[in-house]
């Protein structure tokens, strides 16, 4: 079957999504937007193998991956981000909180700190800081 009749968001036999990269990354977008974390990281993941380079797909990826409870590849992500840009805030903030997650409270204060100090007017940003020096300093919990 040739995938001239594949349906707007379908797939082709072959089990891609039908389109281009661009409508990958957009309907990843409407996904998270309508609450389908899941989905959207299997669409935005072929998006970003096909279009390494692109960091507007790789964070829409890592919040993904993040919202899926996907913590470790989220870490992945976001530290691919601020390796290419180390004064994005945004990422630093998303690899802090994907690092607290994961319970890697040191790796999270490094950088949920860059990320207030490169925007401290995000009382959201020095909130999720303050927690994550809070656990560290309370120390590992019962066993």
């Amino acid at each position: 079957m040739s995938t001239a009749g594949t349906p707007p968001g379908g797939t082709t036999d072959e089990g891609a999504p039908g389109g281009g990269v661009y409508e990958w990354y957009r309907r990843g977008l409407d996904l998270l937007a309508s609450g389908d974390p899941a989905a959207a990281a299997t669409l935005l993941a072929r998006a970003a193998e096909a279009e390494p380079g692109s960091r507007s797909v790789l964070e829409a990826l890592a919040r993904a991956q993040y919202d899926t409870g996907r913590y470790r590849e989220a870490i992945d992500s976001f530290t691919e981000l601020t390796a290419v840009n180390p004064t994005d805030d945004y990422a630093q903030f998303g690899l802090g909180m994907a690092a607290s997650r994961a319970g890697q409270l040191d790796l999270a204060a490094e950088h949920l700190a860059l990320a207030v100090a490169m925007r401290p007017d995000l009382g959201h940003y020095a909130r999720a800081l303050r927690g994550v020096r809070a656990r560290r300093a309370a120390g590992p919990g019962p066993a």
